[in-house]
Parts: structure tokens; C-alpha cells; sequence
């Protein structure tokens, strides 16, 4: 079994129920010869829905459960019985979910709120019964609508963590160890690079009870958008965040110009990510004294904030969360809406193949035909109203 259960990307089969077509039914009772038609409606096609549900952290429930089938509504009967509808099919997701066409790449739906339903399918209507359509000069009718037929789509859920700060940097940058040493989460943490394969939230406490949530996710390296080191898979993680910590060690070779490939990088995974307010720490800073920190000071990026923190020794901790809180509180820093980009066609084939989603969903149908009814075919009318 995997080391870990973080699972943040899936691709899912799904289908909406077919709606039940209406019943042709002619009344035929004892001393009612010229009964007339009586023929019911057929149920509505169930619907696929998806569900925020916030005790769900990761997608991993959805990864041996590939295919989303709804019911299919029930045809109508005599005595203007209404068929039963198909029954709905729920998909419970974590908050931060984003949904694409997994054929397309076009964007489709994002779940970000606990309960918060979004119908991703609609099942079919169902059909009406000869009973609508009797006239003065029509009082048989022989013929019912069909149910609107049913929906199906491959998509690809991504999950998206919801976090107020997200941490970048290169591998072995201090990111596990600052978020071990100021919330209560437990990510690994060791002495060589890569060591973080998975992101991680921690709740930082601050004063009077207040608190915001922290997000760290494996360090990037440069050339990861053309898919060195891990790529630029987890940068998505950080992209609904609203501010954006660097983290840079002190013993760097050059401070600045590694801040400058990550800034470089995270403009190459998606432009609008260099809007965000961003904040500068200089881990592993308790090996410096404050004349060196005075002569690397004006080497450092101009227009960010910055501070040297050491997460073994606390210094600059409790000055960083300072700064965190002031950054994230400004009128000009709030979280937005993102705007999610489709996705690359030819890009989106390899993506697919990387993560193991790969696999193909073919599926063929027989139609049923129902006892007792005449096949007979009838065009949809526009002025229809939804049920």
C-alpha cells in the first residue's frame, strides 16, 4: 500500500438517468365505452449532483469508485399515474474542488463551500402522456412523448486546498519546519531535498484566539515547468490563496535571484498568481548575527516585506505572524474568485497519464422497450415546462 492517502486528482465517469416516457393508456372501464386517453407522464431522469462536504480532506474515496450512474425515471401509466423519478446520484467532494471536461479541458463547476450543491449532469425529462395532447378534433390520441435521453461525461475533479497563506520555496528551504514549529501539524521532516511529496495544512494560532490557516506544499526547483524535480503539480494548491509567503535559506548564494525563479516559476504555472500580496522570509537565520543580517538586508528584493526567522531558535516567529496577520487583513488583500483557465488539450493527455488517470470509459446501452406501449416517436415541444 501507498505511503500515503492524499489523493488530489481523479477522473470519473458520469451519467444522468433518461427520462420515463409517457403512458398511451385509453381508459377502458365497465359502462364507460368512450373512456378517452389517460395516459400519464413519465419521471424525471436523476440528476448528478456534486456536494461540499468539509469532512472530506482529499479525493481518495472517489479513486476506486470511477462511475457516476444515476436512475432512470419511470414511464408513466394509466389513470394519469406520473412515473417515479430516477433517483439523484450525490458525489460528496472536498471543499476547493474544481471540475473539467475531461475530453474538452473546459472548465465546468468548483465546489467551495461545505453543502454547497452544483448539478453537474441533468437528467432527462420525462415524457408527457397522450392525456396533454386529446383535442375537440384529436379525442384519441395514440402517441406519447418520449423521456428526454441521458447525459454522460468524463470529468476530471482537482482539488485545490483552502488555505489564507500558502509557503514557496526550493526544496530543504525550512517550509515543513515552520509550519511544524508554529501549528500543530506534523509533516515530515528530514535532512535531505523532496522530503515534503504531498501538501499540508496547519492552523497558526495568533493573538485573542484569532488564527489563519497555513499551507505548505513540496518545494519547487527551477526548469519545474518543464517538469524537473516534481513539476508544478501541487502549485495549484496555493493558487487560492491570498498571500503568498517565499521562504529563501539564509546560506544561499544569492538571495534574490533564487526568489526571482520561484516568482518566475509560479508565472510560467499562471500569470495571475504574481497579483498576490507576497511576504519574504529568511529561514535558518540563527546562524547569522545581526552584522550580517545588516549587510545582506540591502540585497534583498525591493517593494516585499521580509524578516529573518529561524524555526529551531523562534527568532522572528512571533514578527512573522505579525506581518502575516497585517498582510492578510488589508482592504486591497482580500480572497477572490479565481479564475479557472481550461485546460490544454494536448497538454492535459500527458497530465492525465502522469497522475494514472488515463484509463478510458467505454460503455454501450440497449434500450428497453417497455411492455404494452407503442414505440411511436414524438417530437419534443419548446414551450415545455421544467418539472
Amino acid at each position: 500500500m501507498a505511503e500515503s492517502n492524499f489523493v488530489d486528482y481523479v477522473k470519473i465517469y458520469c451519467r444522468s438517468g433518461k427520462g420515463g416516457r409517457g403512458s398511451t393508456h385509453m381508459r377502458r372501464e365497465k359502462y364507460c365505452p368512450n373512456g378517452g386517453p389517460d395516459g400519464g407522464d413519465g419521471g424525471r431522469g436523476g440528476h448528478i449532483i456534486l456536494r461540499g462536504n468539509r469532512n472530506y480532506w482529499t479525493l481518495l474515496h472517489l479513486k476506486f469508485d470511477r462511475h457516476a450512474m444515476a436512475g432512470h425515471g419511470e414511464s408513466g401509466s394509466k389513470n394519469r399515474s406520473f412515473g417515479k423519478d430516477g433517483a439523484d446520484k450525490v458525489i460528496e467532494v472536498p471543499c476547493g474542488t474544481v471540475v473539467y471536461n475531461a475530453e474538452t479541458g473546459e472548465y465546468i463547476c468548483d465546489v467551495t463551500e461545505d453543502g454547497q450543491e452544483v448539478i453537474l449532469l441533468r437528467g432527462g425529462r420525462g415524457g408527457q402522456g397522450n392525456s396533454h395532447f386529446k383535442t375537440a378534433t384529436r379525442q384519441a390520441p395514440r402517441f406519447a412523448q418520449p423521456g428526454e435521453p441521458m447525459q454522460e461525461m468524463t470529468v476530471i475533479m482537482e482539488l485545490k486546498l483552502l488555505a489564507d497563506v500558502g509557503l514557496v520555496g526550493f526544496p530543504n528551504a525550512g517550509k515543513s519546519t515552520l509550519l511544524s514549529a508554529i501549528s500543530a501539524a506534523k509533516p515530515k521532516i528530514a535532512d535531505y531535498p523532496f522530503t515534503t511529496l504531498e501538501p499540508n495544512l496547519g492552523i497558526v494560532s495568533y493573538r485573542d484566539g484569532k488564527s489563519f490557516v497555513m499551507a505548505d506544499i513540496p518545494g519547487i526547483i527551477e526548469g519545474a515547468s518543464q517538469g524537473k524535480g516534481l513539476g508544478l503539480r501541487f502549485l495549484r494548491h496555493i493558487e487560492r490563496n491570498s498571500l503568498l509567503l517565499f521562504m529563501v535559506p539564509a546560506d544561499s548564494d544569492d538571495i534574490r535571484k533564487e526568489y526571482e525563479v520561484l516568482l518566475n516559476e509560479l508565472a510560467t504555472f499562471n500569470p495571475e498568481m504574481l497579483d498576490k500580496q507576497r511576504v519574504l522570509a529568511i529561514t535558518k537565520s540563527d546562524m547569522l548575527d545581526q552584522e550580517l543580517m545588516d549587510e545582506i538586508e540591502p540585497t534583498l528584493p525591493e517593494g516585499i516585506p521580509h524578516v529573518f526567522i529561524s524555526s529551531v531558535s523562534g527568532l522572528g516567529i512571533s514578527v512573522l505572524k505579525d506581518i502575516l496577520w497585517e498582510e492578510l487583513n488589508e482592504e486591497n488583500n482580500k480572497i477572490e474568485a479565481i479564475v479557472h483557465r481550461p485546460k490544454d488539450v494536448t497538454k492535459l493527455q500527458q497530465e492525465l497519464k502522469d497522475m494514472g488517470e488515463d484509463e478510458d470509459f467505454d460503455y454501450e446501452y440497449e434500450e428497453e422497450l417497455e411492455e404494452d406501449e407503442d414505440d411511436l416517436d414524438y417530437e419534443y415541444e419548446d414551450d415545455w415546462e421544467e418539472k
